[in-house]
């Protein structure tokens, strides 16, 4: 399986392929947006992270869309233990699945039948797992949750599937707790984004090209071993003093 790199935002930019890789995290989070609609339209339980912003605001003076942005923000906080570098995906994650949610929900109404509510929840679950290798694959910044959970991949070695179910599972917790709406959506949420991203992953990781870190060295010749006279001779004027080749057959200073 490729490994995720751990670059900073130029390095990112700088680390080449960008014909490839940059096209594919705007459409992961196109995709992205379009999910957490779909899956909003199922009304059968939102996402996880969903549950926690609707009961947040039960509490505080805010609306859906700045709660997004607020829980955003603590969750940036979290990236400073676990050393994780944002990048363009990070700014963009914000604003375009924002706008695709919106023009979604706009062209998408809530269908009657159960089967068909059913069915958007499924596709929606695994669209949402599609969108995430896409635009973490790309390798150019991850949004601020799955960069949290990328981080606690990498510091801890546990797996994205393990790392992935746990922190669901945790906001989960939460947000029932504050109050938020949960159904049975936001279960099997939980229990298969973990797996069905890690199975798609590695398909849609871009496999940075490797630099040369080989510095050529050079043979130098041994420095030539010389003794130096602390002390000119009895004889020698003081301004005589000087470093001399040091031969073994040398027994006393020639002036």
């Amino acid at each position: 399986m490729s490994q995720l790199a751990d670059l900073g935002p130029i390095a990112q930019l700088r680390a080449g392929r960008l014909p490839r890789r940059l096209p594919q995290p705007f459409l992961g989070l196109w995709l992205y947006g379009i999910s957490t609609a779909v899956i909003l339209r199922g009304d059968l339980g939102a996402t996880p992270w969903d549950v926690l912003h609707s009961g947040l605001i039960r509490h505080v003076p805010l609306t859906l869309g700045q709660a997004v942005i607020a829980v955003s923000l603590l969750v940036l906080l979290l990236w400073l233990p676990l050393k994780e570098k944002p990048g363009l995906g990070t700014v963009a994650n914000a604003i375009v699945v924002g706008i695709s949610a919106d023009v979604t929900l706009a062209l998408l109404d809530r269908p009657d039948v159960l089967v068909a509510r059913v069915g958007l929840m499924l596709g929606g679950i695994l669209l949402c797992a599609l969108a995430t290798a896409l635009y973490v694959g790309a390798q150019l910044g991850r949004g601020p949750r799955d960069g949290l959970m990328t981080g606690l991949h990498r510091r801890t070695g546990l797996s994205i599937r393990l790392v992935r179910t746990a922190l669901e599972l945790t906001v989960v917790l939460v947000g029932v707790l504050l109050g938020g709406r949960l159904g049975v959506g936001t279960v099997l949420f939980a229990l298969t984004i973990g797996p069905l991203t890690q199975a798609l992953l590695p398909r849609f990781i871009v496999t940075l090209p490797q630099r040369d870190t080989h510095v050529p060295t050079t043979r130098t010749e041994p420095p030539t071993r010389t003794r130096r006279i602390p002390f000119p001779p009895p004889n020698q004027p003081t301004d005589a003093r000087t470093v001399v080749p040091w031969r073994k057959r040398d027994s006393k200073w020639r002036g």
